[in-house]
């Protein structure tokens, strides 16, 4: 069983803190234990409780009225929801439930359904990017145990992989990438879902992997001469330069056009160097990769 702070639950749920600590004085629903210095913990149950009570909040249920329903009232009326928002934030909190009471086959079953409804592509935008930035924030911060990280990554690595390995070959491509991440980073899901992208645009990908030493970089650049490179970095180690990184981009990759995304990207606000571009956004990746 896990233990959540208040922080993890509004990082989840996206209910602020202090939000959530008026909900627990007017209402019922939350009833987190203390430590001895009046410290809130929560359990897997609240967690769920608030992913959902968030849910119905959001799409137009007052607190009042949900503070009288029983679990399976809530639950009824999750599932009512119909709006493709809704419908969408639903998913996404399912995933979280699911990993973690670690529960592997249910969490799989989710993802591999809306594949087979919607599409890889939908499926990655709709509810397996925004599940990864809901639990991003407790990867960091140590609040997820590894078994719960790896087996999430595990099972949406190996969809995309097929998804990869389902486009064939087509003509013979015109233009290279190269796609890596830096030696500290080895969450490779946003990565893949970038070697989807280009694949399917008929772009030649070299796909180098996860915590690759610059120096390796620069002699499969040599070798292959690739038209761009892309890295996407989502969980980097704590000694991690990303600003050294950007500077080691001209002289070690011969100042080949490099994509950068990820969260790093969000909070760097120093000049980048001609050959470096960031894209901020799921969004902002798509159309750039559309547009090459």
């Amino acid at each position: 069983m896990n233990d959540f702070t208040i922080k993890d639950l509004e990082n989840l749920s996206g209910i602020k803190a202090h939000t959530i600590r008026i909900w627990e004085q007017r209402y019922n629903f939350l009833k987190p234990r203390r430590t001895d210095t009046n410290i809130r913990f929560y359990s897997n149950e609240e967690l769920k409780t608030l992913l959902n009570i968030a849910l119905l909040n959001k799409y137009g249920f007052k607190l009042c009225h949900i503070d009288q329903m029983c679990n399976q009232e809530i639950c009824a009326k999750v599932l009512s929801l119909n709006e493709k928002e809704a419908v969408g934030e639903r998913v996404v909190n399912d995933l979280v439930r699911h990993m973690v009471e670690l529960e592997t086959e249910k969490f799989e079953r989710i993802i591999q359904s809306y594949i087979q409804n919607n599409g890889i592509e939908p499926a990655v935008t709709e509810i397996i990017f925004p599940f990864l930035d809901k639990i991003g924030i407790l990867w960091q911060t140590g609040h997820i145990m590894p078994a719960q990280e790896h087996f999430v990554s595990n099972i949406i690595r190996q969809k995309l992989i097929v998804a990869i390995d389902s486009l064939g070959y087509g003509e013979l491509p015109q233009k290279k990438a190269v796609l890596f991440l830096p030696e500290g980073e080895h969450h490779e899901l946003g990565l893949l879902f970038v070697y989807y992208l280009l694949k399917k645009k008929g772009i030649k990908v070299i796909y180098l992997g996860a915590n690759v030493p610059m120096a390796d970089v620069q002699n499969v650049i040599e070798m292959i001469h690739p038209d761009i490179a892309f890295i996407h970095l989502t969980s980097v180690c704590p000694n991690f330069h990303f600003e050294k990184l950007i500077h080691k981009i001209p002289s070690q990759m011969d100042n080949l056009p490099t994509v950068i995304s990820g969260y790093p990207t969000h909070k760097y606000g120093k000049e980048l160097p001609p050959c470096v571009s960031f894209k901020k956004s799921l969004t902002e990746i798509t159309d750039f990769i559309s547009q090459l």
